[in-house]
């Protein structure tokens, strides 16, 4: 019993600093949640950062990339890289406009498709969907570090690791003395 005790990180730690050590915690999670919403509303986007999935984007992206998103006003353009979401469908799709189709009441469709695609992406919209609308679009590709986004597709795929490296974090902050 006496073993076990020794080995309890908060053993000897006063309960005032356990309490400061959780609100640092909490503190932490706000600031990162912050720095979300502000980017959020810089970029105009939902997303203002997302990471590229698949290779359906090479050579312009690459599977890991991070990539920035803006949300400006202006038409958009052939050529153009935007992230957009499919309905019923909850991960978003980098690809590169192909088309765009405008009506005469000013709104327009677009279709799109990965640079290493053989095909437009009709084949991925929602069924009976021939096109996307600016309802769809999240953003615009604005800028990239490339592989950064390598440790959220490890997250992803081996979603234990993510929780015990939460874990280590929280006990690391909880267990870290102020002297």
């Amino acid at each position: 019993m006496d073993m076990i005790k020794n080995l309890n990180p908060f053993n000897n730690i006063p309960k005032y600093q356990i309490a400061q050590q959780i609100i640092n915690f909490g503190l932490i999670v706000a600031t990162a949640l912050m720095i979300w919403k502000g980017l959020m509303i810089f970029s105009g986007s939902e997303s203002p950062i997302v990471v590229v999935l698949s290779g359906s984007m090479i050579p312009a992206f690459y599977r890991g990339d991070l990539l920035y998103l803006n949300m400006e006003d202006g038409p958009f353009r052939v050529g153009e890289i935007v992230v957009f979401k499919i309905d019923g469908k909850e991960i978003p799709i980098v690809h590169r406009i192909l088309q765009i189709h405008e009506k005469e009441n000013g709104d327009y469709e677009i279709r799109t498709k990965g640079d290493n695609n053989s095909v437009d992406d009709l084949g991925l919209y929602a069924q009976g969907q021939k096109w996307l609308t600016r309802d769809h679009i999240i953003g615009r590709a604005k800028g990239f570090l490339p592989s950064v986004g390598m440790v959220t597709i490890v997250m992803h795929d081996y979603p234990q690791l993510k929780y015990a490296l939460v874990c280590v974090l929280a006990l690391f902050v909880l267990s870290t003395r102020e002297n």
